[in-house]
């Protein structure tokens, strides 16, 4: 092909690569010739001349739950259109497994790390800044490191205080699993929940928390561990849209209507949400694993460039699930 456009091999695999210091006239020309003979850049020829591994690691504790699952499908996306392969690794709830460090077994296979949701300092995630790779983050943060999320904190707030103009004293929350806990979304909403109570003056009730694991199931139990107590919750935050759905077939199985009777926020804006009439607080999921990966691949390309930390925008969706306390037919003064 150089032969063909008169031209030398490096100016060809420069100008099919889109690099600079070619002429657009000699740009051009060598494209004319590509299509001709019909020549395909190879992206394994590419990174080999590159010196790069072309892939990506991912280190997440769960893939099938919703929340890791959409976060996948951005990364994917915008992998899939670099042309970059993308190397997954489920730990599990580092509080109960323990595996292989992922670094070990990926680190001479990738570019860098992308990692979702996991406290830095966890057992098996930690090492990976050893590695001398790149590294971003997804809703963690490290000094030194790319970081992509939203506040978690505000976003229990902006819940709870919307429980508390409505009237409701006794909050309820349903969280994923006792503290402390190595993930650090959880831990942050746990904080914006008791802060937003403290700033009302309202107290702190361990007896009116309950885990729920995550999981839809997780949260049908935990609300109805919730309705058991002697002075049950009027209102309940849970951490996440799967548990509220939980939580929701619990107060109908108990003959309560959500809203009227007990009111629910979830967190997440699971597409669900909207069919089961759930209050809650939407964030930009797809998008938040989409910008991770563009972020770890700036960094990529440009090595120098000071990490930043992106926070990207919530809002709150209010549904029948959350209504005025029941004994009240108007919300108080705020």
């Amino acid at each position: 092909m150089a032969r063909e456009a008169g031209v030398s091999t490096a100016t060809v695999s420069r100008a099919l690569r889109g690099l600079p210091n070619v002429d657009p006239v000699t740009r051009e020309r060598v494209r004319q010739v590509a299509e001709r003979l019909d020549y395909v850049v190879s992206p394994a020829a590419s990174r080999l001349a590159s010196g790069r591994a072309g892939a990506i690691a991912v280190i997440t504790p769960y893939i099938a739950r919703w929340y890791f699952g959409r976060v996948l499908s951005g990364i994917e996306r915008v992998l899939q259109a670099s042309e970059l392969d993308l190397l997954l690794s489920s730990i599990g709830d580092p509080s109960e497994t323990h595996r292989v460090p992922p670094h070990r077994k990926l680190r001479r296979r990738v570019d860098g790390f992308l990692v979702i949701s996991l406290s830095t300092d966890t057992e098996g995630v930690s090492e990976i800044f050893d590695a001398d790779l790149p590294v971003a983050l997804i809703d963690t943060e490290r000094p030194g490191c790319w970081s992509v999320g939203i506040d978690d904190v505000a976003g229990a707030r902006m819940a709870v205080q919307h429980l508390i103009n409505l009237g409701h004293e006794r909050i309820g929350l349903i969280s994923g699993r006792p503290l402390p806990t190595p993930f650090r979304p959880e831990e942050n909403r746990w904080i914006g929940y008791r802060d937003a109570l403290v700033d009302a003056g309202l107290p702190v009730e361990p007896d009116l928390e309950a885990c729920g694991h995550f999981t839809i199931e997780g949260g049908e139990r935990a609300m109805t561990t919730l309705l058991a107590r002697p002075h049950p919750p009027t209102a309940v935050f849970a951490m996440s849209d799967e548990m509220a759905f939980g939580a929701l077939r619990s107060l109908r199985a108990h003959g309560l209507q959500p809203g009227a009777d007990v009111s629910v926020v979830g967190f997440d804006g699971h597409e669900m949400s909207e069919h089961l009439d759930l209050t809650t607080i939407v964030q930009p999921v797809e998008e938040i694993g989409a910008r991770a990966a563009q972020t770890l691949l700036d960094a990529l390309d440009r090595p120098g460039v000071e990490p930043q930390q992106v926070i990207l925008p919530l809002s709150m969706v209010v549904r029948g699930s959350t209504a005025l306390r029941r004994d009240r037919t108007t919300a108080p003064v705020s």
